[in-house]
């Protein structure tokens, strides 16, 4: 069993990442208005070559372990949470579909890593659209949402269950297959391109599906064994880091000009108890993130699986970093006062803030399921997915 991969280009990206980040902070105001990354910040993700930290190391990727991708998600997420949001999307589906797909699916899809020719995958795993098992793969129809940085992909990942078996499917197909729906019209995250999109009738070959729950690598290394569901806490959990982080920041700038003007708020003694308990949440939080998955790489380094308890520990750990962000940009926004209802940067990652905590990652259920096991009241569960089932 091969040892986990931790790789020596992330100083080096995070320093490109920093070059770029006056691009992702410019163009933020008009990819909100575009509903996508503007062909500049897109431009300039593309060119850092910060796809590769999903993709496996022998495949020409970067390969990251799992904090380097955290810190790499949250430095891009710091310098605008759309461009953030998109990204990790783009670079999880991207990643996995290299792992988790055959060799000779990943050879056609990956031809040229090094010189960044290689396909950008968006898509939707957790709706399942229908598959109907054809000669030499399936027929898949269906109509799913939340295809987050679909205007920069190539290809579309997407779930679906096999009538014939039962199974919980992920295909892969090229983006032209389907058809886009232009409805993102919301509050936050406008610049993602989160757009609906349909496929009827689609063929998409036996080499390029695979099991939505499998942990088993066809490509690279270990760290692809824990599975979809961990590989999005990962990438979540870097971008509530990015986007808490980014949002005290201001908040500790617009203190700074508001202090010592008469009946000044942050000159206050509730504000200096406020902003410390705010620093306090978002820097526990990321503790608790580097915690869990320290003790995962260790696992992993040594060639073992995952426990159900670590599985547990992952998703609350997820919860935990979601709304313990959430409670930060509560606090920024309170102390902000009508700084953070003008249009500008206050303004845009409170709502971005607030459209990213309702991914289903950090929804209730997980919540209630991780509480439940780690009571010891569901002693055989395990998960699947984002599902905790009782063996039989």
């Amino acid at each position: 069993m091969s040892q986990l991969h931790v790789s020596d280009e992330f100083d080096a990206l995070i320093g490109r990442l920093r070059e770029i980040s006056p691009v992702l902070r410019e163009s933020a105001e008009e990819g909100e208005e575009l509903g996508r990354l503007t062909d500049d910040a897109a431009k300039a993700l593309l060119t850092s070559g910060a796809f590769r930290i999903g993709l496996p190391h022998s495949l020409g990727g970067y390969e990251f372990s799992p904090s380097q991708v955290i810190d790499t998600i949250a430095e891009i997420s710091y310098a605008d949470a759309s461009a953030g949001w998109a990204f990790m999307a783009l670079q999880m589906a991207t990643g996995t579909t290299a792992a988790y797909l055959g060799p000779e699916a990943a050879r056609e899809l990956f031809p040229d890593v090094h010189n960044g020719h290689h396909a950008l995958i968006a898509g939707q795993g957790t709706k399942l659209g229908k598959a109907i098992r054809v000669d030499g793969g399936y027929r898949i129809s269906g109509h799913w949402h939340f295809a987050s940085g679909i205007s920069m992909a190539t290809h579309i990942h997407t779930a679906a269950l096999c009538e014939e078996t039962g199974e919980a499917l992920i295909f892969t197909l090229p983006r032209e297959q389907a058809t886009l729906v232009d409805n993102w019209d919301v509050m936050g995250l406008r610049a993602t391109s989160s757009n609906d999109y349909i496929c009827e009738d689609v063929f998409v070959p036996d080499g390029y599906v695979y099991q939505i729950a499998t942990m088993e690598v066809h490509t690279g290394g270990t760290v692809y064994r824990v599975g979809l569901a961990n590989m999005a806490g990962i990438c979540h959990t870097g971008w509530a880091l990015g986007v808490g982080r980014r949002m005290l920041d201001e908040m500790r700038v617009l203190a700074a000009k508001k202090s010592g003007a008469p009946n000044a708020t942050v000159d206050t003694q509730q504000f200096y108890a406020e902003y410390a308990q705010a620093e306090a949440k978002l820097r526990a939080a990321r503790a608790f993130a580097m915690e869990v998955w320290a003790d995962i790489e260790a696992t992993l380094d040594r060639g073992e699986n995952l426990t159900t308890e670590q599985e547990t520990l992952t998703r609350l750990m997820l919860n935990n970093t979601t709304w313990s962000v959430h409670a930060v940009g509560q606090t920024v926004y309170k102390w902000a006062g009508t700084a953070a209802l003008r249009r500008g940067a206050l303004q845009r990652f409170f709502r971005d803030l607030h459209a990213g905590t309702q991914h289903v990652t950090s929804g209730p259920v997980v919540l209630q399921n991780c509480g439940k096991l780690l009571s010891g009241l569901a002693p055989n569960a395990h998960w699947v997915f984002l599902d905790l089932q009782e063996q039989e």
